[in-house]
């Protein structure tokens, strides 16, 4: 099985993103991700914009939901997104809702299990309540506020528990994304590092044509550990 490589378009407005979309999937990224910053700044219009220039790559909405799931991912699927997220910590009956919610329109649903007291654990009860994935997930104020942290902190127990694929995400470099994947994760996701330039969501390197390429170069070649 390939590596599949998510880019997460941390951006705040649609036309900076279609730029940057439009270089991820020329040089090879499976998966768009409608960021958190870019859902937050463009709603709804994102998602379409990002639909309508890209018809058959699938696309991630980052919700982050935490309440008001099934409503939430009704309107992100009928936009066009492909995966919508919803937060461990938020109540089963969220998890619940928006794994219905999917099911009517033939989308995915990922959980991400950042801030977690038990990671592996929250990990396999969302997967016994029909998530499809698991996002283990070191967040940008955290890994900001405490040097050292990464995903690969978390990542190998959520691993061993569950059966479902397991992204990792969170500031990653190309030689974590890759340790990542040698661990037995199936999906990678790059972001903040490409594009937040200090405190601005802007692109932090104008030839990021070159950092794509760079990044399906290196992880493409790369195994996926988990049998």
């Amino acid at each position: 099985m390939e590596p599949i490589i998510q880019i997460s378009l941390d951006l705040t407005n649609i036309d900076e993103a279609l730029e940057m979309a439009h270089a991820a999937v020329e040089m090879g990224v499976d998966w768009l991700e409608a960021g958190t910053p870019l859902i937050l700044a463009e709603g709804l219009h994102g998602v379409r914009a990002l639909r309508r220039e890209f018809p058959d790559v699938p696309i991630v909405a980052d919700l982050k939901t935490m309440d008001g799931a099934g409503l939430e991912a009704e309107m992100m699927f009928k936009a066009g997104a492909s995966f919508v997220v919803v937060m461990g910590q938020a109540h089963d009956a969220s998890i619940i809702e928006q794994v219905k919610m999917a099911a009517r329109y033939n989308g995915k649903v990922m959980c991400d299990v950042m801030l977690c007291e038990d990671k592996p654990g929250r990990a396999k009860q969302a997967e016994e309540m029909g998530v499809d994935y698991i996002i283990v997930h070191t967040g940008f104020d955290e890994r900001n506020m405490i040097a050292g942290l990464s995903p690969l902190n978390d990542l190998q127990p959520v691993l061993d528990r569950v059966k479902i694929p397991v992204q990792a995400v969170g500031g990653l470099s190309i030689d974590q994304a890759i340790k990542s994947l040698e661990m037995g994760a199936e999906i990678v996701v790059f972001g903040a590092p490409l594009v937040i330039s200090g405190t601005e969501f802007k692109p932090a390197d104008p030839d990021f044509r070159r950092v794509f390429g760079e990044i399906v170069d290196r992880v493409k070649r790369t195994k996926i550990g988990k049998a």
